[in-house]
This record gives structure tokens, sequence and C-alpha cells, in this order.
């Protein structure tokens, strides 16, 4: 048990380090190259930190623990929605662009609709529920589609080069995302872990142990740099970073899991996915409530309690 302990805390600082780092390089090269820090949130940032949510999903899969996989995927969605944006929602009220209300959570919505539908089978009719490999190639094209979007939207977008505001040369920005990107991937490796091994000693469920600590250890690289964002007053890439990353998780992360080995589905993940789909339409409801275009802090105090009562709820099921 000492060993865990002592592997999680080194983990959680290798997150917090590995999130500055992220953030700093991202940052960097957005504004001296005059990219939208949305893109860099929605892209860099938003797949280095879902790294650690595919090196374990993947894992998961490949050693046949599907409960993990699925668990991991759909309680990091909701733990981004719910806390971190509660979280971050708290300590400064979220301004949001009009393009992300119009396209990239509409988006986020639809991943994790589609992730319902092709689960239950509604296109097919299956004896046994899974996600297949031909429902792989569906999330996997559709993370193509994205990724084509933000390729268009990069392209349309039109940011005022600051070269006097960088704080790093091209070379240190590169230099500090990818030991940014190891620090989140090693560190959200070692928490996970040693948090598996302390659950485990307590008899703790695979599903619950993915929904809830898996779930938390891998979203820790998405908590950070959303925090270090609005310190460095970064609201877009912290928002981004969220979008983004929930996207990244159902298309990019579920589609490569279940494209190298099929998962069984369990209808109680319904409820789990239900919540996602309600805390997606609440954000998107709270856009255009009090301030314009903006999560305020009471919305994000009522995500938070939402997530705790989730919590409640998960332990009382299971």
């Amino acid at each position: 048990m000492g060993l865990s302990i002592l592997m999680l805390v080194i983990g959680l600082v290798l997150l917090v380090k590995g999130g500055d780092w992220l953030v700093s390089g991202a940052s960097s090269i957005a504004r001296k190259y005059g990219i939208s820090e949305l893109v860099i949130g929605l892209t860099v940032v938003a797949f280095g930190t879902s790294a650690p949510e595919l090196v374990v999903s993947v894992l998961a899969a490949v050693n046949q623990h599907p409960e993990i996989a699925l668990g991991n995927v759909i309680g990091s969605n909701n733990f981004n929605l719910f806390v971190i944006l509660g979280i971050t929602g708290i300590i400064a009220p979220l301004s949001v662009q009009v393009s992300t209300i119009r396209k990239e959570i509409p988006i986020s919505l639809g991943a994790a609709v589609l992730l319902l539908l092709l689960a239950n089978e509604f296109f097919i009719k299956g004896q046994v529920l899974s996600i297949g490999r031909w429902d792989a190639l569906v999330f996997l094209i559709c993370f193509a589609l994205f990724l084509f979007y933000v390729f268009k939207s990069m392209k349309r977008s039109e940011v005022e080069v600051d070269a006097e505001g960088v704080a790093m040369k091209t070379g240190m920005a590169v230099l500090a995302i990818l030991g940014g990107l190891a620090a989140l991937i090693l560190g959200g490796r070692w928490v996970v872990n040693s948090a598996v091994d302390l659950a485990r000693m307590f008899h703790v469920s695979e599903k619950v142990i993915g929904l809830t600590i898996v779930a938390m250890g891998t979203s820790l690289p998405e908590l950070v740099t959303s925090l270090v964002a609005i310190r460095k007053k970064s609201a877009d890439m912290a928002i981004g970073n969220v979008i983004g990353s929930n996207i990244f998780n159902i298309f990019l992360i579920l589609g490569v899991s279940a494209m190298i080995r099929p998962m069984d589905y369990s209808t109680a993940f319904n409820h789990d996915l239900l919540l996602l789909l309600a805390g997606t339409v609440l954000l998107l409801v709270a856009m255009f409530t009090g301030g314009k275009r903006r999560l305020d802090r009471w919305e994000a105090f009522v995500l938070l309690a939402v997530y705790l009562v989730y919590l409640v709820y998960v332990a009382l099921r299971n």
C-alpha cells in the first residue's frame, strides 16, 4: 500500500508539471503563428491530455477488461463535463465563442448519442450487445471528419500574430509540449495503476473502478491543464481542452480500442451515458442563461453538484 501511495503522489506531481508545460508551449505557438487558442485546445492539448485514457482503454481492451475500457471513457467524459468545467467555472466564469456553441458542443453531444445508439445495437440487432469493429470504423471516420473540420476552422480563423507577447521561442515551446505530454502520460499511468491497486484492496468492481477511480485518474491531466489555462487567462483553451477531449475519447479512443478487440457492452452503462447527454444539453442551455455565451459561477456549481449526486448514485447502484 505504501508504494501505491508514493506512486500516486509522484504521478500527481508529474500531471501538474506536465499540464503547465503543455499549456505554456501550446499558448506560445498559438500566439506566435496566429493560430486560435481554441483550435490548439481542440487538437494538440485535447490529444495530449487524452493520452492517458488512450493507453488505459487500449490496454484494458487488449487484456479483455471491457468494463474498465468503457468505464474509463464514459466516466472521463462525465468528469470532464461536470467536474472540470464546474471547478474552472467557479474560479472564473468561462466565456464561450459562438463556434463552440454552434459546432463543437453539438459535435460532442452527437458523439455521445452515436455511442449510445451503436452500443445498444440500434441499427443492427444482435444477440449480444457490443462495440465491434464496424462500430469502431464509424467512430474513426467521424474522428477524421472532426479533424478535417478543425483544420478548415484553423484556415478560416483570423488571429493577430503577437510576436512580442510570445514567452518562448518555437524550439522551446515544442520541447515544452513534448515534455508536458510525456509527463502527462507517465503521471497518468502511475496515478491510475496505484489507484486501481488501492481500490482492489477494498474489492471494488471493475465497472466502478473504470467509472470513478480510473476515469478520475486519467482525467487529471484535463483538470490540471484547464486550471493552468484559466490561470493564464486562456479560457478558449480551457473550454477547447474539455470539449475536444470528450470528442477524442469517444471517436478516437473507443474507435482504436474496439478496432483492436471488440468489447461487450453492458446496458448498465446507459445510465452513465444518459447523464453525459443531459449534462451536455445543460451546458448548451447555460450558454443562453445569465451571462451571454458564458458559463456563470452558479451554473458551474450546478454541474459540480450534479456530479456529486451521481457519485452517490454509482456507489448505491453497485
